[in-house]
């Protein structure tokens, strides 16, 4: 099978194909078509590039491994997410019980990182870049059960629908997780808003 037709598979199809056939080229489509969505939705949980990348990889490994554990009755996009959110949610707990304090840490008793002061250059930061520090920050502070679905919702863009099935909680749960959760991003984030 040709590469230009693999291309135009959608993602189900591609997984049927590596399945059947055991079509490598059909997974390194996948492969090529989730690794920065999932670089950009785990990173939001872990907040580190070297961690991000090693869940990553063991995300399409998992894919590889355990393809045949994939059924049509979802979305392959529903799959490969559940696998890669249950990957983060464990190295987020090896995280908290080495006892790591930091930036990249959770809880109530977090370090916060100095917001940039007058020690750099409006050349070296820009308003718009302290924003989205903070707005990381802010993420990271929120309790993982509102994290996770925010993430999902506004930055992944998946629906709700979609979000319940990876989180295997009802719609209306995810709807309310993600209503919390913006309601406490807004408090922590409304002095950077402010004229």
């Amino acid at each position: 099978m040709g590469d230009k037709q693999l291309k135009n598979f959608t993602d189900e199809e591609l997984i049927l194909e590596f399945q059947l056939n055991n079509t490598v080229k059909a997974y390194e489509l996948l492969v090529q078509r989730y690794k920065n969505p999932l670089f950009n939705f785990i990173f939001k949980y872990l907040n580190d590039y070297e961690g991000t990348e090693d869940v990553v990889q063991e995300t399409m490994i998992k894919v590889y491994i355990n393809k045949d554990s994939y059924k049509t009755i979802a979305k392959f996009s529903t799959w490969i997410y559940t696998i890669a959110s249950n990957l983060a949610i464990t190295e987020l707990k090896k995280r908290k019980r080495r006892n790591q304090i930091s930036i990249n840490s959770y809880g109530e008793n977090d370090e916060t990182m100095d917001l940039p002061g007058t020690n750099h250059s409006p050349e070296e930061i820009t308003d718009s870049g302290i924003k989205s520090k903070i707005i990381m920050e802010a993420l990271q502070k929120l309790p993982e059960v509102y994290r996770e679905v925010v993430i999902l919702r506004d930055i992944q863009e998946l629906s709700y629908e979609e979000i319940a099935e990876i989180k295997q909680i009802s719609v209306g749960t995810v709807k309310s997780r993600i209503n919390r959760g913006r309601t406490q991003l807004q408090i922590m984030l409304k002095h950077i808003y402010k004229e």
